[in-house]
């Protein structure tokens, strides 16, 4: 159980958590939600003891282990599967005084230990969490150096996983994965045999892998059972309830004033309007949640309409000096297309997108673009291009010299930078306002092809609520490439898929692609099983096994969502119960004169709550097992 008590914590001078309070369960998988810049790195900071608080305690139980990603990724002359079985120390220090040990009670004790920690499975495991993140058998061996930043950073994610410690903190994980690296950490998560806490802005990995949510705002910590559409669910309820409440009350406080300003100096009512005017004193404001949904984005329409196709690919390839990437490209782009690129990294995602943007030449075959095309092209890697002494109107000055300072300002305005940060020096922003300024400076001209790598980091919930919309209303053409897949659910028309040496039509959606790639992955877990010496080969099951699979699949749901249906049928109805007392309850009046009705509301309600609880908890154990059978099938 981790527990927090009284929590307060500022930096320079600023409050940034303040008497926050909260209780996770043991062995609970939680996300950790709010805005850019609240204090959710913060809060990981003072969990692990790396910084002290103003005040107040973390209560972790006694040797318990802490585990979070390395700052640094490691960069040395070791593969990647030594690097991962070093991180189970003590598997790696019962082995090297195993070599050495001479004692025999003491050698019986270290194989003892080492057949506990399941120690000759060790490799097995390792290989597995390294291939769902994206490394085949080949590139396990080779050494550490030879891999990128990004690649590195899964190999420390990788370690730490397979070190499995008692409390597992990941700060935005899925910032260094692509697609199919998150759709596997999802389900990893999800299956962790300990207590998980993740800082993400991931919608669909809030909603599939945890079972709770704390949300970071205004300093407090608040906690809700369930994934992230149920706490948004839950939120916005609240909100609606407390905006009722406080228009109720103020209401009532004008009606009081209204008397007290009528009556006041008349004798024979002073003492009825002195008794009001306390009422109003006494009255505490309702306390309303902050409902803003961050700043809105968008991008300039295409200056020209153009033809189809924009783009046309004929026998085309492309590659790297002498080296082909991809072949065999046949495609056509309108210039309403919203296409999103899946395959995992490394397959030539990014690639593809520089042929399209005309920052690579083709090797061979044909390409053949409209004469007006205006591209636009984003990648996380450009948020080093900025100046950092620059603020944002002056980065779009050096595209604009001749505007005015307020068309300046207006363009900013555009990006979704609030309007005291458009004067602050772009090294001075957070990773999601730099990310902002970029996206509005790369379409400031109107293009009618945008192209966007991973767009979404650094963005928050909001944030990437706000490029969903500003990327429908946008008319022109649009290239994703996102490991965020309710952006894509959200964006695109067709999927293409990069891979074995090509780009090709996906036929299928999301869903679809989902499967295939776990699918892969337990073929790939099946492979390292039989590597670490399982007993017999699985015989691949006959089109008639699998039809009776899918029949026994089939009946084995229907009662489940059955029962899923008739669980939320109920939850709604309790909530609407609650949400009735509630406005009853926020009635001042009630307890001056009925104060027994306050009563019996308080205790009804504390009941609905109670079973609202239990439904939940319900709900949660049958929503798993439906996507556990959804998953088998």
């Amino acid at each position: 159980m981790l527990q927090i008590s009284s929590l307060t914590y500022r930096i320079a001078g600023r409050l940034l958590i303040d008497n926050a309070t909260v209780t996770l369960p043991a062995g609970a998988k939680t996300g950790l939600v709010g805005r850019n810049g609240v204090g959710k790195s913060t809060l990981f900071r003072l969990l692990t003891g790396d910084i002290s608080a103003e005040s107040g305690d973390v209560s972790i139980p006694r040797g318990a282990k802490i585990g979070q990603v390395a700052q640094e990724a490691p960069g040395t002359d070791d593969s990647l599967i030594a690097v991962v079985l070093a991180a189970d120390t003590e598997r790696t220090a019962l082995l090297s005084e195993a070599d050495t040990a001479t004692d025999p009670h003491r050698i019986a004790e270290i194989h003892a230990r080492l057949a506990d920690i399941d120690a000759h499975s060790a490799e097995a495991r390792a290989a597995t969490i390294l291939h769902g993140l994206g490394f085949d058998s080949e590139a396990q061996q080779r050494p550490c150096k030879d891999f990128s930043g990004g690649w590195r950073m899964r190999v420390a994610l990788a370690a730490l996983l397979f070190s499995q410690p008692d409390l597992l903190l990941l700060d935005e994980p899925t910032n260094y994965l692509d697609l199919e690296g998150t759709l596997w950490l999802e389900q990893y998560i999800a299956r962790y045999p300990h207590q998980v806490v993740i800082i993400s802005h991931d919608r669909d990995l809030l909603n599939k892998a945890v079972d709770s949510i704390v949300h970071l705002d205004g300093g407090k910590l608040t906690y809700y059972r369930g994934g992230y559409d149920s706490f948004d669910r839950q939120r916005r309820e609240t909100l609606t309830l407390q905006k009722k409440a406080a228009e109720k009350q103020e209401k009532q406080r004008k009606h009081m004033m209204a008397y007290v300003d009528r009556f006041r100096y008349k004798a024979s009512k002073a003492k009825q309007a002195q008794s009001r005017l306390k009422m109003i004193e006494r009255m505490q404001p309702v306390m309303v949640l902050d409902e803003s949904s961050g700043l809105p984005l968008s991008f300039p329409q295409p200056a020209v309409k153009l033809s189809p196709p924009i783009i046309k690919l004929e026998s085309a390839s492309v590659g790297y000096g002498d080296t082909k990437i991809l072949s065999r490209l046949n495609l056509n782009i309108d210039q309403d297309d919203r296409i999103a690129l899946l395959g995992a990294n490394g397959n030539g995602k990014s690639t593809f997108a520089k042929l399209l943007a005309g920052r690579l030449p083709l090797m061979d075959g044909e390409k053949t673009v409209s004469s007006k095309l205006a591209t636009a092209f984003f990648a996380q890697h450009q948020l080093d291009d900025l100046i950092p002494q620059a603020n944002a109107v002056d980065h779009v000055r050096r595209l604009m010299p001749e505007a005015p300072e307020a068309k300046l300002r207006a363009a900013v305005d555009r990006f979704g930078l609030p309007t005291d940060r458009m004067q602050t020096a772009a090294q001075d922003l957070s990773g999601g306002e730099k990310a902002r300024l970029l996206l509005g400076l790369a379409t400031i001209a109107g293009p009618n092809l945008i192209i966007l790598d991973e767009p979404t980091n650094h963005l928050d919930i909001d944030s990437r609520q706000a490029l969903i919309e500003a990327i429908n209303d946008y008319e022109g053409a649009v290239i994703l490439i996102a490991h965020d897949r309710q952006l894509v659910e959200a964006c695109a028309d067709r999927l293409w898929l990069v891979r074995d040496g090509t780009v090709a039509p996906f036929e299928g959606d999301m869903e679809d692609y989902r499967r295939l790639i776990l699918q892969g992955n337990a073929c790939a877990k099946d492979n390292e099983g039989k590597k670490s010496g399982a007993d017999e080969a699985r015989k691949s099951p006959s089109q008639q096994d699998r039809r009776r699979e899918a029949a026994e699949m089939r009946a084995k749901l229907a009662p489940l969502k059955k029962e899923l249906a008739r669980t939320e049928k109920e939850m709604e109805k309790l909530n609407r119960y609650i949400g009735k007392l509630d406005a009853l309850l926020a009635d001042p009046d009630i307890y001056v004169k009925a104060p027994d009705k306050a009563s019996e509301h308080a205790i009804r309600r504390a009941g609905y709550v109670k079973q609202l609880a239990e439904l939940e908890e319900s709900w949660l154990e049958l929503s798993s097992a439906v996507e556990e059978a959804s998953a088998e099938a």
